[in-house]
């Protein structure tokens, strides 16, 4: 057997989905806006980075070729220097979202066929009956927000007042979520975390993908920042996702960052949750290299997303992704004979664009290991990513990933990617 390591670069989308316009994100392109910024000399910050987008590895891989596909233009920077080193293709999600929840399930095999519950842009955003179930079974004096904004604005507008009444900030976004911001020594960590149980529970009659506990630290004279431990409480996928099908076949599984928590802890196998990019690539690549055959190591790089796209932040979206492109040739060292590694994301997050929410968009698929052949994998479904990490590890044929061929057009037969 074979092993397999996934990699979402959680908002790094690289063009607008078919039914972008639907969304309001037509010409929305994560990749490909940072590119253009960056070559106008818009991408500089002092100390971080400055020039062109500089992606070597994942160029050669086909990044800009996957971006070309979905576009039809490449971006500045992004052509292989030489022969690609990796198959690449664009994917396109059928959900009609554009959450995380959504693209990580049906990168899974399991597409969401019903419409999530989303909260309305007004003030105030959540139900009366939910607020005062909230408050009442969690013995609160009140809540602050109840609206739609930033994680960061709102906890620096509300975070001093936070402390000073000890009512949690609650919000929400075009995404279906219900947030919860609370400081993590004022409020509790433990009782953030016994909130969001309950929020989670009142939460379901209204179809809300994921609450997410945002803890926070700091004071209002040196401000506040939100650290690593936010926890998210998602509903269990509808079906049988890749890692039901892998825990049912005895097969090891590593889930890495927020990968746990967005599958509700349901065949994640062994969970690390460290704090950043590198940290979680680090821990990826650490349980890669104990991993028995024919298991699957699944990471989320969620500050591509949370840091840089809902803050939109065009330097630090570049740096970001040139700081992944430098350890590429670290994962190919890591990757025996037979590995395959699959690079992909789960929605786009444009910083050029206007607003802090995601951006409806393809996402782009590399795959590359020993034995891997390059070459054009076209556009495809969502659905397709899990199935081709299926078929590498020599998992039986479903109906998700008859679903995922007829979405792909023309994916490698059974075993290895080619």
């Amino acid at each position: 057997m074979t092993r397999a390591l996934l990699i979402v670069l959680d908002s790094v989308g690289i063009g607008g989905a078919p039914d972008a316009v639907e969304f309001g994100d037509a010409g929305a392109d994560t990749l490909g806006h940072i590119a253009e910024a960056c070559a106008r000399g818009a991408g500089d910050r002092a100390s971080l980075r400055a020039g062109p987008l500089h992606l070597p590895h994942l160029a050669g891989l086909g990044l800009g070729l996957a971006a070309e596909g979905a576009t039809g233009r490449m971006p500045p920077g992004l052509a292989p220097a030489g022969p690609v080193e990796g198959a690449f293709g664009h994917a396109v999600e059928s959900a009609q979202g554009k959450d995380t929840v959504s693209g990580h399930w049906e990168i899974a095999g399991v597409p969401v066929g019903f419409s999530w519950g989303r909260f309305p842009a007004t003030r105030p955003a959540f139900p009366p009956d939910l607020t005062r179930a909230l408050v009442e079974e969690a013995g609160l004096p009140g809540i602050l927000g109840d609206c739609h904004a930033s994680g960061t604005a709102i906890i620096e507008e509300l975070g001093a007042e936070h402390v000073r009444t000890g009512r949690p900030i609650c919000y929400t976004s075009v995404d279906s979520v219900f947030q919860i911001a609370a400081h993590e020594e004022a409020f509790g960590l433990d009782r953030l975390y016994a909130l969001c149980t309950i929020a989670r529970r009142l939460c379901d009659p209204y179809r809300i993908g994921r609450v997410i506990a945002r803890p926070f630290l700091g004071d209002a004279t040196s401000g506040f920042t939100r650290t690593a431990h936010r926890r998210d409480y998602a509903v269990p996928p509808p079906g049988d996702t890749l890692l039901d099908r892998l825990a049912a076949a005895g097969r090891p599984v590593v889930s890495v960052g927020k990968i746990g928590d967005i599958f509700a802890h349901r065949s994640t196998g062994r969970e690390i949750k460290p704090g950043g990019n590198d940290a979680c690539l680090t821990a990826a690549l650490d349980a890669l290299a104990d991993l028995p055959a024919g298991g699957l190591v699944f990471a989320n790089l969620v500050e591509f997303d949370t840091e840089y796209g809902h803050r939109r932040d065009v330097p630090g979206y570049a740096a970001a992704l040139e700081r992944f492109d430098a350890r590429v040739p670290e994962i190919r060292a890591a990757l025996r004979a037979g590995d395959l590694c699959l690079v992909t994301a789960d929605h786009g997050n444009d910083p050029t664009w206007t607003g802090t929410d995601h951006t409806r968009e393809q996402v782009p698929v590399l795959a590359f290991g020993p034995g891997i052949a390059p070459g054009p994998l076209g556009r495809i479904g969502f659905p397709a990513i899990g199935a081709m990490v299926a078929r590498h590890l020599g998992l039986e044929e479903t109906v998700a990933e008859t679903l995922a061929g007829t979405l792909a057009g023309t994916l490698a037969g059974p075993g290895p990617v080619a």
